[in-house]
C-alpha cells in the first residue's frame, strides 16, 4: 500500500508539472464518456487523478454503440459535451472518422475476453471449443446478455455464424447493464450470462469462463481526447493518467490485462 502511495504521489507531481507547462494549472472540470465494462477499475481511478491534479472529472456511462439514448455514439449526435471517450477500439475508430475524436491521442486501454459465468455452485460449462460452446448453447435453458454493448453485438454475430441464432432468440433475457447481468445470473433468472470475464467476476457467480480462442472473442477498450474536446489539456493529461503504470497496477488488480 505503502509503494502505491508514493507511486501515486510522484504521478501527482508529473501530472501538475505537465498541466503548468501546458498553461492549464487552474481547475478543469473533464467530461468522460465510458463503456459499463471498465466501470469498477475507473471508479477506483477516478479519485487518484482528482487528487494529483485538483481537477473534477464528471462521467456519463453507456454501451460504446447501439440506439439507445444512453449510447456513446447518440450522446454524441445529440451534442452532448465531451472531453474524453473511453469505449471498445473499433467503435472509437468509427467516431475518429466522423470527427468525434482525435486520432492522435488514442492509447489503448485494456483487453478483456468475453465469458461466461454460471450462480455460484453451479457446474461450469465446458466451451474449450467452438463446437463446444455451440453444443452448450443449443442446451442451455436460458441466458443473458446486454444486447446494446459491443460483448452482446459481438455475441450475436458469433451465434449468426455457428447457425444457431433462431434457437437462441427465445432464450434470451436481456439486460440494459452489465449489473442486471449480473444479478440474473445470481438470483437464478438465467442460466448463464456472458459479457466481458473481468466484469463477470463478482459475488453470487462463479468465475468466468472465457470463449475459446478460436472464436476471437477479446475486446479491446481505448481512449481518446474528443473532438473538439472544451477542456483538451485536461483531458488529454486524463488519457496519460490511464497509461501510467500506477493506472495499469489498478486495471491488474481489477482483472484486466493492460494494453499494449
Amino acid at each position: 500500500m505503502r509503494l502505491r502511495t508514493v507511486g501515486f504521489r510522484k504521478l501527482s507531481l508529473g501530472l501538475a508539472a505537465a498541466l503548468l507547462l501546458s498553461g492549464s494549472a487552474h481547475a478543469a472540470e473533464v467530461k468522460v464518456m465510458i463503456s459499463g465494462g471498465l466501470t469498477a477499475a475507473y471508479k477506483a481511478l477516478v479519485p487518484e487523478f482528482e487528487k494529483a491534479t485538483g481537477n473534477t472529472v464528471v462521467t456519463a456511462y453507456g454501451p460504446s454503440m447501439g440506439t439507445t439514448t444512453n449510447a456513446i455514439p447518440v450522446r454524441l449526435e445529440r451534442g452532448e459535451p465531451v472531453d474524453v471517450l473511453i469505449l471498445v477500439g473499433y467503435a472509437l475508430d468509427d467516431l475518429i472518422k466522423k470527427g468525434k475524436a482525435t486520432a492522435d491521442s488514442k492509447v489503448e486501454l485494456v483487453r478483456s475476453p468475453i465469458g461466461i459465468a454460471v450462480k455460484a455452485g453451479a457446474p461450469k460449462p465446458d466451451i474449450s471449443t467452438a463446437e463446444k460452446f455451440k453444443d452448450v448453447m443449443l442446451e442451455a435453458q436460458s441466458y443473458t446478455l446486454y444486447p446494446e454493448s459491443a460483448s452482446g453485438a459481438f455475441v450475436m454475430k458469433t451465434f449468426e455464424k455457428l447457425g444457431i441464432a433462431e434457437a437462441m432468440k427465445p432464450k434470451l433475457k436481456p439486460q440494459a447493464d452489465p449489473a442486471g447481468i449480473v444479478s440474473a445470473v445470481a438470483n437464478g433468472e438465467a442460466q448463464y450470462g456472458i459479457f466481458v470475464t473481468h466484469v463477470l467476476s463478482a459475488p453470487g457467480l462463479e468465475p468466468p469462463v472465457a470463449f475459446p480462442a478460436e472464436l476471437n472473442s477479446e475486446l479491446v477498450f481505448v481512449g481518446a481526447v474528443a473532438a473538439p474536446a472544451p477542456n483538451a489539456a485536461a483531458a488529454q493529461a486524463f488519457v496519460d493518467f490511464l497509461k501510467s503504470p500506477e493506472a495499469v497496477a489498478v486495471f491488474k488488480a481489477k482483472g484486466v490485462t493492460p494494453g499494449a
